[in-house]
């Protein structure tokens, strides 16, 4: 069988190695194409995108006329939500790679999915080192409690903090017990430096820095008395490793109910 797909993002960093991958794919189609920068807009037609029988469109709503069965949005942060709403309103499957999106709006996805009877795969992060950093960080957070994370990126990054850091918060917090630190609550000074409590319960505290020369990089820090561990992904300035993960979760997604988050969650 073959998935049509139809990419929103596509002239953006992931987006443009994704065109090609998906072109190559004996099992997969590219039907529709709306550009990253146009994404949410009803003008700005794309272009650079194969010609044959692929929709360049100027809005999602346009893309999504082809017949299709998944959209893959790697756009921003202000449309993604209302971009996977429209699709699953339109009986799509959807693959989110776009960060941005918090624990009230995937639940909202998550409602809007299991209406429609339509599947969704969302992942702070595709690459496969960087879905294996959430499981090393998992299985080390059953055993000590005490962990904080560190999300770095470049200067101009919209969101903080990143999927990657933010799904990664999130899943610690569900498992790890209770943290010896002492309550922000109680901090004095400035606690606003202690970061930002991400997650439910108490939260795994965030720490978001900005800079130039960064991509994206993610480090879970664990500490017991007299000793601590480090789990870190760093990504380099290729979007190639987002590529196979995205793959997957195309193939995968049609046989979801309802919304899966992380691609750790396909790799057992």
């Amino acid at each position: 069988m073959t998935i049509r797909v139809v990419m929103a993002g596509v002239t953006g960093w992931v987006g443009k190695a994704l065109v090609p991958a998906i072109a190559a794919q004996a099992d997969m189609q590219l039907s529709g194409a709306v550009s990253r920068s146009g994404a949410g807009q009803d003008s700005g037609l794309l272009v650079g995108v194969p010609a044959n029988g692929v929709i360049a469109a100027a809005s999602l709503a346009q893309a999504l006329q082809a017949p299709s069965d998944v959209l893959v949005d790697y756009t921003k942060p202000d449309v993604v939500k209302d971009h996977v709403l429209l699709a699953i309103e339109k009986g799509r499957h959807v693959v989110i790679g776009t960060s941005g999106l918090g624990a009230a709006d995937y639940a909202d996805i998550d409602a809007a999915a299991r209406a429609n009877r339509v599947g969704v795969i969302a992942a702070g992060n595709f690459s496969i080192t960087a879905t294996l950093m959430k499981r090393f960080a998992l299985m080390a957070a059953k055993y000590v409690p005490d962990v904080e994370v560190i999300d770095y990126a470049g200067a101009r990054k919209p969101d903080a903090p990143s999927g990657t850091a933010r799904e990664l918060a999130e899943a610690l917090a569900d498992i790890r017990n209770a943290s010896t630190a002492r309550p922000v609550s109680e901090v004095s000074g400035v606690p606003g430096t202690r970061g930002a409590a991400v997650g439910a319960g108490e939260g795994v505290q965030v720490h978001a820095l900005r800079l130039p020369s960064y991509i994206l990089s993610c480090e879970a820090l664990f500490g017991l008395p007299d000793e601590r561990l480090t789990i870190r992904h760093d990504a380099g300035s290729s979007a190639a490793p987002y590529v196979a993960g995205t793959l997957l979760a195309v193939r995968r997604v049609p046989e979801v109910i309802g919304l899966m988050r992380g691609l750790d969650a396909l790799m057992d």
